[in-house]
Parts: structure tokens; sequence; C-alpha cells
């Protein structure tokens, strides 16, 4: 059997990682297996086999600049669609899984035309967030938006992800419905209870949706032995992990700097996943780190923590607490989305509830 899986990346980040190890599952059994992506030139040596590139850099700086000023995100890139659909017809697979398709590389209307042409081809489509379902948006958890349930008409979020100065929302929700509804042979998976109860309120609805909570690779991520605290002289300090691949406030990067605040010397706080400018403007108690591409070493800082902390205020089903767990590090979460389905009940706080996140701290 031929699979194709179309995501933004592959093999690195959290949905990239899921990729591979579908596909390496899907090669055990013997079958042919390719991703197609778009975003990154870097993809990891062992997974270069399976990679097929959409598109290149100048197409993507096109696409985010038609978002930009008429956002119309996943409809750019139609001549990098166009190529990459003439190669995958010849391809011919008989398993079609999509990932996110948002990230200025892909357009989805030219994408969803040879789906629709080829009923026979089985589709399953992985959903990571929102993005599919709403105008404009990738999570509406912090602006109470339920705009998405009905028909997105006025978007109060289009300065975030995929940012616009114009709101072209009403339309997007016209175009994506007519686009993404009717193929005959789709099926949905959510990673999470929580998103496959809001897919079942949108215009997906007519799918089937199956949940499917991600997995990691535990070869990999697992108690990894390191000089990490060494090499920071955090060896007689209590290390409190972040990681991200972009922090902001979705991601709770201002409770942490609240909460450094909160601690005494006795605590490191450790950020993965920061920029060179965010580095510097971190106080004294947080420890910043660039975004790392090695899943060994994001294992070894895992190990090396005591305590995983996710103050997201937005998210589907974190991998990263599924990493941390895995390397024998308890995480603890904020009540956000399908965060809290991999995490015992008693490390579950509160959005913003930082006192209590102290209290937590001081058992471990």
């Amino acid at each position: 059997m031929k699979i194709l899986i179309i995501n933004s990346v592959c093999g690195i980040g959290s949905t990239g990682r899921i990729c591979t190890d579908i596909a390496r599952e899907f090669e055990k059994n013997g079958d042919e297996v390719k991703i197609a992506y778009g975003r990154s030139n870097y993809v990891p040596e062992q997974f270069r086999k399976y990679s097929v590139k959409i598109g290149n850099g100048f197409d993507v700086k096109m696409h985010v600049l038609k978002t930009r000023l008429t956002d119309k995100h996943g409809l750019g890139s139609k001549r990098a669609t166009r190529k990459f659909l003439k190669w995958a017809e010849e391809y011919n697979p008989n398993l079609l899984w999509l990932h996110n398709l948002h990230g200025y590389y892909i357009n989805y209307e030219l994408l969803f035309k040879w789906i629709k042409s080829r009923p026979e081809m089985q589709v399953k489509w992985t959903l990571h967030d929102c993005w599919a379902f709403t105008g404009h948006c990738s999570y509406f958890t912090i602006s109470k938006c339920e705009q998405w349930k009905t028909h997105c008409s006025h978007c109060i979020q289009k300065k975030n992800y995929p940012s616009s100065i114009k709101d072209s929302c009403n339309s997007n929700f016209e175009r994506k419905k007519q686009a993404f509804t009717g193929v005959k042979n789709m099926t949905f998976i959510t990673p999470s209870k929580w998103l496959a109860n809001l897919v079942k309120q949108s215009f997906l609805r007519e799918y089937d949706v199956e949940i499917h909570y991600n997995t990691i690779n535990t070869d990999v991520f697992k108690p990894t032995q390191s000089d990490f605290r060494e090499k920071y002289c955090l060896q007689n300090l209590k290390v409190v992990l972040g990681v991200a691949s972009v922090w902001n406030e979705r991601k709770g990067l201002d409770d942490f700097i609240k909460l450094a605040a909160m601690l005494d010397d006795k605590y490191k706080i450790v950020l993965v996943g920061l920029n060179k400018k965010q580095i510097k403007s971190m106080p004294k108690n947080i420890l910043g780190i660039e975004r790392t591409n090695n899943p060994e070493e994001l294992a070894a800082i895992y190990t090396a923590a005591d305590v995983f902390l996710n103050l997201t205020y937005e998210d589907n089903y974190p991998t990263v607490n599924l990493e941390a767990q895995a390397c024998g590090t308890q995480c603890i979460t904020y009540r956000t989305g399908g965060s809290v389905e991999s995490v015992p009940a008693e490390n579950v706080v509160e959005q913003g509830d930082l006192k209590s996140i102290v209290t937590l701290l001081a058992q471990i």
C-alpha cells in the first residue's frame, strides 16, 4: 500500500515527529510512505527517505505576504501546490493522511479539489488545532469566541496567527466549508476528547471522528543521563522546566515570569524554545535556551528537571507532557483543552492560579 502524509514540517517539532512515527510504523508493515511538507529546509537525516518538499522559501514568503495583506491564509502557494499535486497523482497513494495544512505552504482549495477527484482514496485528517473549522484562528479559547459554531463574520483575533491587517473570516469560513465538506471517504482524528467535541459542533460534523491520543517514541524519550545540570550550574537547585516551539502569552510565558518572582532562590526555571531576544529579557532566575531539533538532547533536559510545568492557555493534546513523563519527570498543567487528559488530576490547576503552582512545587 502507498501512503502519503502531508504536514507543514517533517521530523521536527511535535507534529513533524508524529508524522515520522506514523511513517515508520507503516514501513515496518512493508508499506511505502512519503511525507510531503512545506516549511523548514531541515529534515533529520534518518527521515529524508520519506520527505517530499512542497514549494520553496520564495513560495512561503509570498504566501505569508498574501496572508498579511488579505487574510487569505491557505489560499496562496498555487504554483507550488499544482506542481506537488502532479507528483502526487503519479505517486497514486491508497491512503492520504493530512495533518497541519496551515503554515503558508499549500493551497487547500486545490488540494481538496484533487482529493474529491479520487473518491476511491482513503483520507484521514488528524487535527492538531481548530484552524480547519474557523474563518481565521487556530484557537479561540482565550478570546471566548463561538462564531465558528454557526458562521464566522468578524474576527477579533485577526492580529493573531495567521496575522493579517484585513478581516476576511466571513469568506474564509465559506471557502473552508465548501472545500472540506463532501469528501466521500474521509475520517477525522483528534488527539483529545476536547477537540473531538468541538469538531462535532462544527461544519465538519458530517464526518466520523476518532480519538487517537498522540504517542511518542519511547526509544528516544526515556530517562537520559547527561551533564545538563553541571553545564548550567544547577546541581543544588530545583529545576522547573517549560518547553515550547514558540513562546508567547498563549503558551504562558508571562505566567512563567510572574512565577519566577514568586519562587525563592532554591528554584531555577528553565525555558527551552526561547528566541535570542527573549533570552536576553528573562529575569536572572529563568535560564533561557533556544529551540532544539535534537530529540535526544531534549530527552536529557526533561530528565534533568525536577518538574515539567505546562502553563499553556490554549492547547490540544501537547506531546511535551508525554515526553517529560516518559523521561521520568512529573508534569503539572493548567486546566486547558486536552492538556489535562495526559496528566494526573492532582497535578491540574486552574489557569492563572500561580499560588497553587507554588504549593505543588513545594511538595516535589
